[in-house]
């Protein structure tokens, strides 16, 4: 009995650092059967608060915007992790909803907690199956809306009741990895200060190579001799972020474990500012090549040209699915492994499953954990070089070609 418990304890411990579902739901309840989908669901998703141990949770500050009501400014803490309301306001599964009845009393009340529900759709097609949400209140099942998205519903969202300005947790981490970033740079800038003349030390000599491995290796060959030191700054800051935000994701525990750069919204974000910026610095050469190439044939033109056009979103839209597929690929894999324990141990009905699968979880685990050190590194430079990239195709004025005529 006593190595069945041991054996558990070590995969909970592991599990329960980076996965809320495993040590009992948001509301607090225990869990009776392992759910190896919904854990992994809930880690790699946002939330507005932090899972820290079995029923502990870091609460995170929420601005919600309702047109019909006006803000409402709290902390998570107040919902009681699913068992209040507060101005229609639910928490579920870490996440704020509202409840969508408009003759639903204002200001806190208690409710019964959340239920989910999956429906089915019949097209004429198909089935669909949608994951439904309702706020249990004197007996009644109230529906939910998750908060509003910009995507129009292309990826399951669109407009609803209310808006979410919320600090949530990977809002969170990127203002840590900002801080981290910050006091960084200006400790090396410190460093540079005081080594004037001489060899580099400390914090400044452990990243002074990294430094000139970005310049050489990746802004100046891409970018070009002329123009490679105005958006040294830029590569530089998309490098670090996305780097200290994936090591950050592989803490497992706070103030770790947030799937930032895993999350549409941030990959999405900083590929706008790679559009943005290489295409506001386009010069003539760049936008010729793409609206009308010289020395090709008018009727090849009126094919090539939609095909450049549509090149000018397909470039920042590979940005944003490589590095968030990778990354959330990442989380998925070492969360499955670690779910081998009670997924073999059969909810503890099983000792020998559990064995086996501590043993086989925890060396994949740890095997898998420096892939992803190696991901995290691989995952930034591959971003910046092709930021680079385009940047520098944009700026290239095409010296090359007039030589050549």
């Amino acid at each position: 009995m006593i190595y069945k418990r041991l054996i558990y304890l070590f995969a909970a411990a592991l599990l329960c650092c980076s996965v809320p579902a495993l040590a009992g739901d948001e509301h607090g309840a225990e869990s009776k059967e392992y759910d190896a989908v919904g854990t992994v669901m809930n880690h790699i998703a946002d939330a507005n608060e932090f899972h820290i141990w079995k029923g502990i949770h870091l609460p995170l500050p929420c601005f919600l915007y309702s047109p019909g009501h006006g803000w409402t400014i709290l902390s998570s803490g107040k919902f009681d992790h699913g068992h209040k309301a507060v101005d229609r306001y639910v928490l579920n599964h870490g996440r704020v909803n509202r409840i969508a009845v408009e003759g639903f009393p204002m200001g806190e009340v208690p409710i019964d907690g959340i239920v989910h529900r999956v429906d089915t759709i019949k097209t004429a097609e198909k089935e669909e199956y949608k994951d439904v949400y309702f706020a249990l209140y004197n007996g009644e099942e109230l529906p939910l809306h998750a908060p509003s998205t910009l995507d129009g519903g292309i990826l399951g969202g669109g407009i609803t009741s209310f808006y979410d300005f919320s600090i949530t947790k990977n809002v969170a981490t990127m203002l840590l990895a900002a801080i981290l970033l910050i006091w960084v740079f200006s400790a090396v800038a410190r460093g540079y200060k005081r080594n004037e003349g001489k060899a580099p030390s400390g914090i400044q000599g452990f990243f002074e190579p990294i430094f000139l491995f970005i310049r050489d290796e990746v802004t100046r060959p891409m970018i070009g001799e002329k123009h490679y030191e105005r958006f040294q700054p830029f590569i530089m800051t998309l490098f670090f972020f996305i780097l200290f935000c994936n090591l950050l994701g592989l803490v497992p525990f706070f103030p770790g474990s947030a799937n930032v750069t895993g999350n549409l919204a941030v990959t999405l974000t900083l590929a706008v500012l790679t559009f943005l910026v290489t295409n506001l610095n386009g010069n003539g050469h760049y936008w010729q090549h793409i609206f009308w190439m010289p020395g090709i044939p008018a009727w090849v033109k009126i094919i090539l040209t939609p095909v450049e056009i549509l090149g000018l979103f397909i470039k920042p839209f590979s940005l944003m699915i490589r590095l968030f597929a990778n990354i959330s690929a990442g989380h998925i894999i070492i969360l499955s492994l670690i779910g081998l324990t009670f997924v073999f141990g059969n909810n503890g009905e099983s000792v020998g499953g559990a064995t086996v699968g501590v043993v086989i979880g925890g060396l994949f685990t740890a095997f898998m954990n420096l892939i992803e050190l190696l991901v995290a590194f691989l995952q930034a430079f591959i971003f910046s070089i092709l930021t680079a990239s385009y940047i520098g195709a944009a700026v290239d004025e095409g010296h090359h070609h007039e030589e050549a005529h």
